[in-house]
């Protein structure tokens, strides 16, 4: 009797190695896949759905094209110039904006402008966002004593006002760096938006998912990235927009009364100059006053409309609703429901 032989077959073995490794590298593609879909395409999709979304994205890229010229030098510096004086939006094409009482070029003002205050508006914005749900998220979740000291802080600075500590901090420090003045302008914001964070991560908190990974025996912060924050990023976004905003009506006002250092060229010192120099009762300078106008309204309006399609992008049934998925599901659903029969 011939004994079998117990070694592996080498060439099958090697085949086993390779259907192996394939298979490890197609759930690696598979994975990467499902994170591009979930993460890039379908958000994209379901932005570019609203009209709203889309006539932000516009605005907004407007401005970061002024921005981008300027950090390029492609467009003139805003100098005097006596011979064109006072000229008309669209009187001379050279200026296009018209001109101030020096000869100064409007337009090349409001995109010399540009990149300081979008600095300012996002150091704002992610300051005042980034520490309220930090704050709200580790109060709300903790609870015990954790909550108690962290909301004894919160309504200490909501207690302060926030207007004259600003002015007093930028008397004090004289800020021309747009990030360190996007933190001066927002310094207390974030406290009475950390308290909505923690009010709202109260009830998430006892939901049974959460429930249920902590069961599981989830750590703290896994569960707060998993399973917390993507419930509030929707209000999160949309406070994120309205401190961006309040960041630069807050800036624009300081600057117009004087409390900002007048350093450089500013939407706000472009506004104070043409009311001081008469831009509200002459209708020869009127355009001074309405062009930083323009671009500050321009500015929120851009980033009111982004938010609002913040809602649909980080809203599960929405995004499902708009990308087909329920349909898809419909159809199988259907189409086994018939073989079946």
């Amino acid at each position: 009797m011939i004994p079998m032989s117990t070694e592996p077959d080498s060439a099958a073995e090697g085949i086993d190695w390779r259907s192996e490794s394939s298979n490890v590298e197609m759930s690696r593609r598979d994975q990467l896949s499902e994170l591009y879909e979930q993460k890039i395409r379908v958000p994209a999709v379901v932005a570019w759905s609203d009209d709203r979304t889309r006539l932000g994205i516009l605005i907004l890229s407007v401005y970061l094209f002024m921005a981008l010229v300027d950090v390029l030098g492609l467009w003139r510096d805003p100098s005097p110039n006596q011979a064109d004086r006072f000229l008309r939006p669209f009187e001379n094409m050279q200026y296009p904006l018209g001109t101030t009482n020096s000869g100064v070029d409007l337009l090349a003002l409001i995109i010399d402008s540009t990149p300081f205050i979008l600095l300012m508006v996002l150091a704002g914005g992610v300051w005042a966002t980034t520490l309220a749900v930090a704050v709200g998220t580790l109060s709300g979740y903790k609870g015990g004593t954790v909550d108690t000291v962290i909301t004894t802080i919160s309504d200490f600075f909501m207690a302060i006002p926030g207007l004259p500590l600003v002015i007093v901090l930028a008397i004090a420090l004289s800020p021309e760096n747009p990030i360190l003045l996007g933190v001066v302008l927002t310094i207390n914001y974030w406290a009475g938006l950390g308290r909505s964070i923690r009010s709202q991560v109260l009830s998430i908190r006892e939901a049974s998912y959460v429930e249920a990974s902590r069961t599981m025996g989830t750590s703290t912060p896994r569960i707060i990235i998993k399973d917390v924050l993507p419930n509030i990023m929707p209000y999160v976004m949309v406070n994120f927009v309205l401190a961006a905003r309040y960041t630069i009506f807050a800036a624009v006002g300081l600057y117009f009364i004087g409390v900002l250092p007048y350093s450089g060229q500013n939407w706000g010192v472009t506004l104070s100059n043409a009311y001081y120099q008469g831009g509200l009762f002459s209708m020869q300078a009127l355009h001074w006053l309405l062009v930083p106008i323009i671009a500050i309204v321009g500015l929120a309006f851009g980033l009111i409309l982004l938010s609002q399609g913040m809602d649909r992008i980080f809203n599960p049934r929405v995004r499902t609703r708009l990308t087909g998925e329920s349909e898809s599901v419909t159809e199988d659903t259907d189409a086994s429901t018939t073989e079946m029969i």
